[in-house]
């Protein structure tokens, strides 16, 4: 579903990215790891149309998409969300998920005015569509609830659930179980996996732990210092001498470095 080709991101002299290039199989959950200042939320940012590259080139469903800002790439079903959730924080989760669809009826003054009915009825199915997703979710206690009082994972939850009110194709999920609790964490681990299943979801994730990538991920690539290290499941890759070196600075040949699973454990 996505190509990246030759990906190149510098600001000033600092290369963040330099030279990736993979691969996104359509009903994937692909993973995402590297050590801290790998590129690895540069390369999300400039797939995602935050940043333009530098060079190279990125492709949804074989179409030429680097470049594009943001709105754009939503409107062909690429959404990302951040390590730092962007809730409304003033409106209630529902109303949240009711800000998403685009070209909403009551959005015009003069539909306001001229069509009231029409944008009470397209006011119903976007609030009808909000239930099911806080129903899938498994977040009604919180529905009605300020998305600002809400808990890191409960914020990360509702990120997900902005994803599932429009046609999403692909879904990069940055640092999703960042400040999240275990049992929350299992929670968002479980609603990807549903989506991917049930509704054909594709998703790519920058994740610190190894463990959730594990139980998540097939394939997982590996950056380090802007490219591509590796690339395999999750047990191949924390075998990976290359990435053990990567992320610990040695190698299995030093009789000191600790065990390959030592890997899963540290700071991805």
């Amino acid at each position: 579903m996505i190509v990246v080709e030759n990906l190149h991101k510098s600001f000033g002299g600092i290369h963040a990215v330099a030279g990736a290039s993979l691969k996104i199989e359509t009903g994937s959950i692909t993973g995402l790891i590297g050590p801290n200042g790998a590129g690895k939320t540069t390369l999300f940012n400039v797939i995602a149309g935050a940043h333009a590259p530098t060079s190279g080139s990125v492709y949804l469903d074989g179409e030429d998409i680097t470049g594009l800002p943001p709105h754009e790439l939503f409107a062909k079903g690429l959404l990302r969300t951040f390590q730092i959730a962007h809730e409304f924080s003033t409106l209630t989760v529902r109303e949240n998920l009711m800000m998403v669809p685009a070209d909403q009826p009551g959005e015009s003054l003069i539909n306001v005015w001229l069509k009231p009915e029409a944008v009470r009825n397209a006011e119903m199915d976007v609030r009808k569509k909000a239930d099911e997703v806080i129903e899938f979710l498994e977040i009604s206690h919180v529905a009605d609830e300020l998305a600002g009082n809400l808990s890191g994972g409960q914020k990360k939850l509702l990120e997900l659930g902005r994803t599932m009110m429009v046609d999403a194709k692909v879904v990069f999920l940055d640092e999703v179980g960042a400040g999240v609790n275990r049992t929350l964490l299992k929670t968002i681990g479980d609603s990807i996996i549903k989506l991917n299943k049930e509704r054909g979801y594709t998703f790519c994730l920058i994740e610190h732990d190894m463990e959730f990538i594990s139980r998540m991920c097939d394939p997982v690539i590996v950056m380090a210092e802007g490219s591509v290290l590796a690339e395999g499941t999750a047990d191949e890759v924390k075998a990976n001498e290359e990435v053990i070196e990567a992320y610990l600075g040695t190698g299995l040949k030093n009789k000191d470095t600790p065990k390959p699973v030592a890997v899963a454990g540290g700071q991805a």
